[in-house]
């Protein structure tokens, strides 16, 4: 039977293909965003208002939504300010806008926000703004990392199982269907299609109720919120979720009909496996690839697929590449339960069906590798990326992982096309040679010739054996080749578990290009006009503790605005007699200015300081809190 391209061949193509990965890693162009980041906000950053805003605006480098607390904005007293929740600004689908209440007081706000970007991934961060003047804030704003809630580290598991199940499901399918039919009957086969869509279905109800949870940081116990669920099965990512639960369901009412339409066939007996219909054919495969596409098509609607540039491309391109991890990884299991399987009746996975499945895995992971070529050309970008994001570090793990499944594959196939070869003839086939007529001469009146000597032993005994001696016609090492298939067969799945595993991990993180891409919006944005450095002091005696707020507006070369406000340990508002602010420019040897700060009641200011130099510069701040106590802090800062 022919298994596909020869070794050789193979080894080749597996090498031009390792290549192209590589190749096009490089050479990536243009931008491509999944995981939203902050383009700009309106007020800046940084910058101190003359007037109360009436609305915050904050732009991010694509689509987002939001839910009621997506967006907040505290006062220097760490109260609320937004009275409802955030909106789209003008329609624009990467815009969040939230309207202030009348009459702010001055001093320093907090903007928190906390939204779901277009491929289904939350992102979060914070900054701030000043009416008339900076003040201190008691506004406190989380800054944990997003996946270091319970519900994000569950939901990052629930992730992983939905992947195996589909594969479990997707490969063990596709073994029956395209490479052995009498597998359906089998009931380790069952067993793992069974175990494929309970883990599918289990972690899928559990992806949804955590959906709100994973998305709002809230805790495991808010995932039974009805409102929180209402809002979740609105989203894209929620729709999804119910999409492959009903899908799931018309999938389980097909391999039941299956399942009992061969167990009819079979004669009902429990401990007969049974056998295939022989219309097992075009519609059930028909039917199974459709149901493959569409439940593939629930994750690539709601990720990294679904966003970003070329997203009519690559959605399907996501599909394919799901689709083929599947059928690979999955069927690779199916193969390694077939091959450990010892039947009563002596029956194994025939070889051709083993060559079948060579060529099907091959297909696959060509399909995985040239689909991967396009995600990581869409994702990466760079070879810089690989080693400075990390997104790229992961995907360099996924590819040496590929590249060692690709190995143990090639000696697979090896072992499967030496089986194969290696196969008897079927029963019943074997031909007897005709025996040849000779023609003897006898002469007329002698005796007959003697007859020669016939050995008494059976007659297919080879020539030059004796009787008895047990030897026979060598036969083919099929035994040993399945025994070595079945060994390299389990590492590949081994391995394809990791890659698997790896992959999910790449679905949640922030790929490189959107990181880059974030980083370019950081670096375009406006600069601050302020500058605002904080810096803690300590007396060494009882309550001689807290810091000083150092304000610089606009923070530039030229004229300058200075503000200083001190603080208790505690953070409240202290008053000190006296408060001296130098700056010096140790590189080319300017300074110390003397900011000349003046007690403004409540806080201490200038604003006629004039910087001649860009650079950093050393800010030494003495503060004095009682005749004999005073200490002298620095610190450093940027003018522009």
């Amino acid at each position: 039977m022919h298994l596909g391209s020869p070794p050789a061949r193979t080894s080749l193509t597996v090498l031009a293909l390792v290549a192209a990965v590589l190749a096009l890693v490089l050479g990536g162009a243009g931008s491509a965003f999944a995981h939203a980041g902050l383009r700009g906000s309106d007020p800046a950053e940084g910058s101190v208002l003359a007037t109360a805003p009436k609305q915050v605006t904050l732009t991010f480098t694509e689509s987002v939504g939001f839910s009621d607390d997506s967006l907040r904005v505290l006062s220097p007293e760490n109260e609320r300010v937004n009275p409802r929740p955030a909106q789209h600004a003008d329609g624009k689908d990467n815009t969040a806008r939230v309207e202030l209440s009348d009459e702010l007081a001055q001093g320093t706000y907090t903007v928190a926000w906390r939204v779901v970007s277009a491929d289904g991934h939350p992102i979060s961060g914070a900054f701030i703004f000043s009416i008339g003047k900076p003040s201190g804030t008691a506004a406190v704003v989380a800054t944990d990392s997003l996946e270091d809630t319970a519900a994000a580290r569950l939901y990052g598991f629930l992730r992983h199982v939905a992947y195996s199940g589909l594969a479990l499901l997707v490969g063990a399918v596709a073994f029956v269907l395209l490479c052995w039919p009498t597998a359906a009957a089998v009931r380790p086969v069952r067993r793992l299609l069974t175990v494929g869509w309970v883990a599918l279905v289990v972690s899928t109800v559990a992806l949804l109720l955590l959906r709100g949870p994973y998305e709002t940081a809230g805790s495991l116990t808010s995932a039974f919120d009805l409102s929180q669920l209402g809002r979740t099965v609105t989203g894209r990512p929620g729709i999804a979720l119910v999409v492959r639960l009903v899908l799931l369901a018309v999938a389980a009412v097909l391999l039941r009909r299956q399942a009992l339409r061969i167990d009819r066939h079979g004669g009902g007996d429990p401990h007969d496996e049974g056998t295939v219909p022989d219309d097992l054919g075009a519609r059930v495969r028909v039917v199974g690839v459709v149901l493959a596409l569409a439940l593939a098509f629930t994750w690539a609607g709601a990720e990294h697929a679904s966003a970003g540039i070329q997203v009519p491309l690559a959605v399907p391109v996501a599909v394919l590449h799901l689709l083929a991890m599947g059928v690979w990884l999955g069927g690779l299991i199916t193969l390694a339960i077939v091959l450990r399987r010892r039947a009563p009746g002596g029956g194994e996975v025939p070889a051709s069906a083993i060559g079948r499945f060579s060529t099907v895995a091959f297909t696959a992971m060509a399909v995985l590798v040239g689909t991967g070529m396009y995600q990581s050309w869409r994702q990466v970008g760079s070879w810089e990326a690989l080693s400075t994001t990390s997104y790229g570090r992961t995907l360099a793990v996924k590819l040496a992982a590929v590249v060692l499944v690709l190995v143990v594959a090639f000696f697979s196939r090896r072992w499967t096309a030496r089986l194969d070869h290696g196969a008897p003839p079927a029963a019943g086939r074997q031909t007897v040679p005709e025996a040849e007529r000779v023609r003897v001469v006898e002469t007329v009146g002698a005796p007959p010739p003697a007859a020669a000597p016939v050995a008494a032993g059976p007659p297919d005994v080879p020539a030059g054996a004796a009787p008895g001696d047990g030897t026979e016609p060598p036969a083919p090492d099929g035994e040993g080749h399945r025994r070595r298939l079945r060994r390299t067969v389990a590492v590949e799945a081994v391995l394809g578990v990791v890659v698997l595993a790896v992959t999910t991990l790449l679905t949640g993180t922030q790929p490189s290009r959107a990181a880059d891409g974030a980083a370019t919006a950081a670096a375009v944005a406006p600069e601050p006009q302020t500058k605002v450095v904080t810096v803690p002091f300590d007396m060494g005696t009882a309550n001689q503790k807290g810091s000083v707020q150092i304000t610089l507006e606009p923070g530039r070369v030229g004229e300058n605005t200075v503000e200083a406000v001190v603080y208790t340990a505690d953070g409240g508002f202290a008053t000190v007699p006296e408060l001296r602010l130098t700056l010096t420019q140790e590189e080319l040897g300017i300074g110390p200015l003397d900011a000349k700060l003046k007690n403004q009641k409540g806080y201490w200011a200038t604003y006629d300081l004039q910087l001649p130099i860009a650079g950093t510069w050393t800010l030494n701040i003495t503060v004095r809190t009682t005749d004999i106590d005073q200490v002298t802090v620095r610190e450093t800062i940027r003018i522009t």
